[in-house]
C-alpha cells in the first residue's frame, strides 16, 4: 500500500512538473514580451536623442473632453521680415503599441524643431489608449485632433490646404488607416481634400490579419490586444485592404530592415498603386527595435538618411 501510494506522488509530482513547466513557459513567454516592448518604450522614447536642438516651448491644445485628447503645436518660424503666409502643417502621431507612449515622450527630439525651422507649422497629438479606447476611437482621435487644428487655422497660421499627417509605428498604422479609411474623417466632418498626404513611418501592422499570423510571438498578444480576433474587424482596420479607392491624395512609406515591416510597408504600396494613389517607398538601414526606434527620434536630424528623402518630398507636397 505503501509502495502504492509513494508511485502515485511520482505520478502526480510528474505531472506537476509537466504542468508547472507549461505554466513556467508561458508565463516566460508574456514577461519576455512586456520586457521587450519596455525596452522599446524606453527607446521610443528617445532618451538618448540628446543631440537633437532645444525645441521652442509648444502651445497646448484640447481637441475633446478625455485628458488623453491634447497635442502641443509649433507654428512655423520666418525670417526677419518675411510675409506672414499660412504656412503648411504636419500632423505627428506617436507610437506605443497602441497602448502606451505620449506627444512628450515618443515623437523624438528633433521633428518639433526641424519642421518649424523648415517653415511648416508642426503638432503632436496624444490619443485615448488600448485597453481605455480602441483602435476605432484612435482613428477618430487623430480626425478629431486635426479638425481643431484646422478650425483654429486663422490664429494658427495654417494653411488649411496643405496638410501631412505623419506616424509611427503604432501611430504610422493610425495615420496609414485614417488615409484609407474615409469614415474616420467624415465622423469629424472633414474628408480626404483635407488631407496633402501621409508620411507612416516603420509601421507593420497594415495588414492587420497577416502580421498575426505572420508576425512571430512578439507584439503577438498586442496586436491581439488591439485589434481583437474578429478576422472581419482585423480587415476592417487594416490599411493595405482598405487601399481601394478613393484615398488620402499621397503616400511616402518610409521604413527600416525589419523583416516584417519590410513585407508590409510594400504590400501596402502595391494595394495603393492599384487603386491608383499616388505613393512612395523608401527604406533605409536598420533592423531590430535599435532601428525602428532611430528612425523615429533621427527624423528631422539633418545628418540621418531618411530626413533629406522626407523633406524633399515634403516640398512637392507643399510646393515649396
Amino acid at each position: 500500500m505503501r509502495k502504492v501510494a509513494i508511485s502515485m506522488l511520482a505520478g502526480l509530482a510528474v505531472v506537476g512538473v509537466g504542468l508547472g513547466s507549461t505554466w513556467a513557459e508561458a508565463r516566460e513567454g508574456s514577461l519576455r514580451e512586456m520586457l521587450r516592448a519596455r525596452i522599446a518604450e524606453r527607446r521610443l522614447a528617445g532618451n538618448d536623442a540628446n543631440t537633437a536642438p532645444p525645441a521652442a516651448r509648444p502651445q497646448s491644445l484640447t481637441y475633446g473632453p478625455d485628458p488623453l485628447q491634447v497635442l502641443d503645436f509649433w507654428p512655423a518660424q520666418r525670417p526677419a521680415g518675411a510675409a506672414k503666409a499660412p504656412a503648411p502643417l504636419i500632423v505627428f502621431v506617436h507610437g506605443g503599441g497602441w497602448k502606451r507612449g505620449s506627444k512628450d515622450n515618443a515623437a523624438g527630439g528633433w521633428k518639433q524643431v526641424h519642421y518649424p525651422a523648415a517653415g511648416y507649422a508642426y503638432a503632436s497629438i496624444n490619443y485615448r489608449l488600448v485597453p481605455g479606447a480602441t483602435v476605432e476611437q484612435q482613428g477618430a482621435d487623430v480626425a478629431a485632433a486635426l479638425k481643431a487644428l484646422l478650425d483654429r487655422a486663422g490664429p494658427l497660421g495654417i494653411d488649411r490646404s496643405r496638410v501631412v499627417l505623419m506616424g509611427h509605428s503604432a501611430g504610422a498604422h493610425l495615420v496609414a488607416l485614417v488615409g484609407t479609411d474615409e469614415q474616420y474623417l467624415r465622423g469629424a466632418g472633414l474628408s480626404f481634400r483635407a488631407v496633402t498626404g501621409v508620411v507612416p513611418i516603420d509601421g507593420a501592422a497594415y495588414d492587420v490579419p497577416r502580421q498575426i499570423a505572420e508576425g512571430g510571438r512578439f507584439m503577438h498578444d498586442t496586436y491581439l490586444e488591439a485589434f481583437g480576433s474578429d478576422p472581419a474587424r482585423q480587415r476592417a482596420l487594416s490599411p493595405t485592404l482598405q487601399a481601394a479607392a478613393p484615398n488620402a491624395p499621397a503616400f511616402l512609406l518610409v521604413h527600416v530592415q525589419r523583416e516584417d515591416g519590410v513585407a508590409q510597408n510594400k504590400a501596402l504600396e502595391a494595394a495603393l498603386r492599384q487603386a491608383g494613389t499616388r505613393v512612395e517607398r523608401k527604406d533605409f538601414p536598420g533592423t531590430g527595435l535599435s532601428g525602428h526606434a532611430e528612425i523615429n527620434r533621427r527624423m528631422g536630424d539633418p545628418d540621418y538618411a531618411a530626413t533629406p528623402v522626407t523633406d524633399a518630398w515634403l516640398k512637392q507636397m507643399f510646393g515649396g
